[in-house]
């Protein structure tokens, strides 16, 4: 061990060692107290601490809005969430004064309640195991073993402190009266060959379980919970009986003792069991409110796999026998949409991933006025807030907060600093996105680039690649399939027509090849019927080219608002189009098209799937990516030749030429 490592262990440890100094002269002090005099300082301290931890006093504020929003208003929350503070720094104190007074002294401050359930199993010759949880001063517990002990060997499963002085302290004070302690880190099978022999163990049931916990409902809000008391009960043929400590007035406490956990399966499970024990901490919790352990972050949002099908979640969701859905409550997720129409398009597949990540996954959408017909129009998005072009960030994120919804977290489809920025301003305690520039410091799950491996992948599994990040399976059937397109009943083949491109005159087609194409189909195929598609801004592009058709046709170029327009190329059969967000919108509609490309990349960007025709004619310049062509002939959209499209359309149309 090298001298820089042995100086750093050296003052860790002193640093522990005073820490440790310090907790005794408090337990000095403490001893020249009454213990009447420790409640009530415990309770100032309390009081104060509500006042300036801002951080702890949130958490608390936002957990009983979870448990309790439903019955109990704002007010009621908030008082409740006071007497908290007050309790737990009372009972923090009194249980550093407990260990120094005789058990006899301390036990006539404490009341019991159902301890013949203990009696009973000890005669019945059943071990015991005590769901407990973190309420009141749950200290006691080890301090009146009389009280509830009838012939069985008491123990409990503790966390060891991560100072070594303090730990062994916290040992001996708990195993003075004959109470056996089992280090959580060494495992369970010295616990459970303890029950076996008629022990009585306590397990604590009430904090986040973390990836090896079953996620069930506590308080109808999907929690992970540990399965150890049901794992246990099951290999031993245990009692399980919930126990509770409650405040009984000052410096006093009340345990109570629930009777014999009944499980509502007909064959128990583990599950079932774990499930059933949430059930009974929940109605405890409700009895006294004020004095269960608020400041704890039990519906934590993982990190980073808070979506529920990652193989990191072992033992997955379960839900009670009879479970009422409609009572779940959502975990929210705000999705930033991408600004264009094609984009906001090719991240359908990604939404579609995370809202099958977990069964309470409740989507909202954030992005450009415009885009809110398409995004509606997906049955997996709940909500949207539209965000007018020039709004400031403040304005941004007060529009995300007028909502009253409370999101868990927030992913990103923008790279820019500017969207992360009212997100962060919104408050949304979880932000997930790629790096981009400066935004790296708003994020607090940042996406790793994915790895291109040598091949050029498609812009959609860039934000798939999103949704894995954070716990979705992106590789189940059906995210890509937006259904088929509507089958004509009469016989009609209507085709929508796309012949422009916001972007630049370098992706698109000459309007007298998109005319002639139609011309030359109509020509010989009486059935097909033509509508013309395109942008506000392309109405007079579309009259030129109505002017030019010799078919029968319908002229809707700047006419539909995009839930118009989704609607009118639901009744296509096929689209031709230019790279546009028309053909990503018609991709994800379900409806074939026939797609030219020429400057832009249709490996990143065109459609996907074999229902999809795309035509290139690559040249050594492309793609470019450029809005206009630098050489100014535009050889890559001019060699693809009206035949070859027409020939494309007929045979996706399915009709012979």
């Amino acid at each position: 061990m090298g001298s820089a490592t042995k100086s750093a262990n050296f003052f860790k440890r002193a640093g522990q060692w005073l820490l440790y100094a310090l907790f005794r002269c408090v337990e000095g002090v403490l001893t020249l107290l009454p213990l009447l005099g420790v409640w009530y300082l415990g309770r100032a301290l309390g009081g104060f601490a509500y006042l300036v931890a801002g951080k702890y006093r949130r958490l608390a504020l936002n957990n009983l809005r979870i448990a309790l929003g439903r019955e109990k208003s704002e007010c009621e929350r908030r008082g409740i969430a006071r007497e908290h503070f007050k309790s737990l720094f009372a009972n923090i104190l009194c249980g550093f004064k407990l260990p120094l007074m005789a058990e006899a002294d301390v036990a006539k401050r404490v009341k019991v309640e159902g301890m013949h359930h203990v009696k009973e199993a000890f005669d019945a010759g059943r071990p015991l195991i005590h769901p407990i949880m973190h309420a009141s001063c749950w200290e006691i517990m080890t301090q009146v073993p009389s009280l509830y002990v009838f012939g069985h060997k008491p123990a409990s499963i503790y966390q060891p402190l991560r100072n070594p002085f303090l730990n062994a302290l916290l040992l001996r004070r708990r195993e003075k009266l004959g109470y056996k302690l089992f280090d959580r880190q060494e495992g369970f099978n010295a616990p459970i060959r303890f029950v076996r022999e008629m022990g009585m163990l306590g397990i604590l049931v009430d904090q986040h379980a973390g990836y090896h916990g079953v996620w069930c409902p506590f308080f109808d809000r999907l929690a992970s919970t540990t399965n150890i008391v049901a794992l246990c009960a099951m290999r031993t043929n245990a009692v399980i009986l919930p126990l509770m400590v409650y405040d009984n007035g000052p410096a006093r406490w009340r345990f109570v003792c629930q009777g014999p956990l009944l499980t509502s399966e007909v064959k128990p499970t583990i599950d079932g069991i774990t499930m059933d024990i949430n059930d009974a901490v929940t109605r405890f919790i409700r009895e006294q409110p004020s004095n269960w352990f608020w400041v704890h972050n039990r519906w934590r949002t993982p990190n980073p796999y808070f979506l529920l099908t990652n193989s990191s979640y072992r033992r997955g969701v379960a839900f009670p026998v009879g479970y009422d859905m409609s009572r779940l409550q959502p975990f929210e997720i705000l999705i930033r949409s991408p600004n264009w129409l094609g984009d906001a398009c090719m991240a359908f597949p990604m939404v579609r991933a995370i809202k099958r990540g977990r069964p309470d996954v409740k989507i909202t959408v954030l992005g450009p006025d415009k885009l809110e017909e398409l995004w509606l129009s997906m049955p997996e998005v709940s909500r949207y807030i539209g965000k007018p072009a020039k709004e400031g960030w403040f304005a941004v994120a007060r529009r995300i907060k007028a909502t009253g919804v409370p999101f868990d977290a927030a992913v990103l489809c923008t790279n820019s600093t500017r969207s992360t920025l009212e997100i962060w301003l919104a408050g949304i305690p979880r932000r997930v996105g790629f790096k981009g520039s400066f935004r790296r410091k708003l994020l607090n799950q940042i996406v790793a680039e994915p790895v291109a491996k040598g091949e050029t992948r498609h812009h959609a599994h860039r934000y798939l690649h999103i949704a894995k990040s954070i716990g979705a399976d992106i590789d189940q059937p059906g995210l890509w399939d937006a259904g088929s397109a509507p089958v004509s009943s009469d016989g009609t083949i209507r085709v929508g027509v796309c012949a422009g491109a916001e972007y630049g005159p370098a992706k698109r087609w000459p309007l007298e090849r998109f005319a002639e194409v139609v011309n030359q189909i109509s020509a010989q195929h009486a059935q097909f019927q033509w509508r013309l598609f395109g942008a506000p801004g392309e109405k007079e592009m579309g009259e030129k080219l109505s002017a030019m058709l010799k078919a029968p046709h319908e002229n809707f170029v700047g006419k539909t608002r995009l839930s118009e327009l989704i609607a009118k190329l639901r009744e296509c059969q096929l689209l031709l189009t230019n790279d546009t967000g028309t053909m990503h919108l018609a991709a994800a509609l379900g409806i074939p098209t026939v797609s030219i490309f020429g400057s832009t990349c249709p490996i990143e960007t065109g459609p996907l799937g074999d229902r999809h025709t795309v035509i290139q004619h690559k040249v050594p310049c492309s793609p470019c990516f450029e809005r206009e062509c630098p050489l100014g002939h535009y050889d890559c959209m001019t060699k693809v030749t009206p035949t070859e499209v027409a020939a494309a359309v007929l045979k996706t149309a399915g009709v012979s030429n």
